[in-house]
């Protein structure tokens, strides 16, 4: 089993709702939080500073040696997501995609609303999303900034906040709008005073719910053959004389395709050894090689 903790990142106390959501769904994970109080909103910074700001959080978390990175904030998923992949070196799960595929999921009208800070709703991420789910989806977007500031005071019950949600929220109840996409992971702090101004006839979309959701597939997910082969040819290399890739070479075959072929012809009892190295479950080992002797038959019989 792989222990390593998972990482939470947001920009302030917001993400803690995703937090609680994710330990929820995966009790017996750890998990470590990071949430940037002293940079506070990042809806009002620039799209520069806040990928400036995102890199830092994740340079900072992968000294924790985490296996998964979620980036709480709506607005870092919106505006630096794209180039954390190769920074993390780990998974990287957004809010975005998770927030506009449960949207799409439970609109019946196709009218969706989406409340967030100014840089979430100027990049324009959810539209894009939301409409790549569903093409005809009519996506009403509304910046709220003052509900950040609202929540990280812990004012969710004040008189002020029902006034701010009335005067905010107007335009998107003369919509229509059958789903509202909470998309800030301070919102759902305010989420009773929303739901008020908005009816129950509206849907709300909870963005700590749908990552929760997201998160538990990708903690869960098997690897794949390529990631197996990935993984022993890191370790084949840590460990063996000459680099796998030049044994690859000089015996004619791809590199990939020769790691598993070391990795399925080397015996299940062997095969299970390097797996627990890699960290991978033995029922994922036996049913991965199981799926790939059917495309690695000749390759096999030639080793053995």
């Amino acid at each position: 089993m792989d222990d390593r903790p998972i990482g939470v990142f947001d920009s302030g106390v917001g993400g803690l709702t995703v937090f609680r959501a994710v330990e929820r769904v995966l009790p017996g994970e750890s998990l470590i939080y990071l949430g940037d109080t002293a940079r506070v909103p990042y809806g009002t910074k620039s799209p520069e500073t806040v990928a400036r700001y995102t890199l830092q959080a994740t340079r900072f978390l992968r000294r924790h040696r985490i296996k998964l990175l979620i980036v709480a904030c709506n607005t870092a998923s919106s505006v630096a997501l794209s180039g954390l992949a190769e920074e993390a070196a780990v998974p990287v799960v957004g809010v975005i995609r998770p927030g506009a595929r449960c949207a799409v999921e439970r609109s019946e009208s196709g009218r969706i609303g989406v409340i967030g800070t100014r840089a979430t709703i100027d990049s324009g991420a959810y539209p894009a999303a939301i409409r790549d789910l569903r093409a005809d989806a009519e996506v009403h977007s509304l910046a709220c900034p003052l509900f950040v500031p609202l929540a990280e005071e812990g004012w969710d019950g004040a008189g002020v906040v029902q006034q701010v949600a009335q005067r905010y929220l107007e335009p998107l109840r003369a919509a229509e709008i059958d789903t509202l996409v909470l998309g800030c992971t301070h919102y759902p702090l305010l989420r009773e005073a929303i739901g008020q101004v908005m009816g129950r006839s509206v849907q709300l979309v909870d963005s700590a719910e749908a990552i929760a959701s997201e998160v538990e597939r990708a903690a869960g997910k098997s690897m794949t053959v390529e990631e197996v082969a990935a993984g022993f040819i890191r370790i084949a290399n840590e460990n063996m004389a000459k680099p796998i890739k030049e044994i690859s070479v000089a015996k004619g075959y791809d590199v990939q395709e020769y790691a598993l072929t070391c990795f399925g012809g080397a015996g299940a009892q062997h095969a299970c050894a390097i797996a627990e190295t890699l960290g991978i479950s033995r029922g994922t080992v036996m049913s991965r090689l199981f799926r790939a002797r059917s495309r690695l038959k000749t390759l096999l019989e030639d080793y053995r």
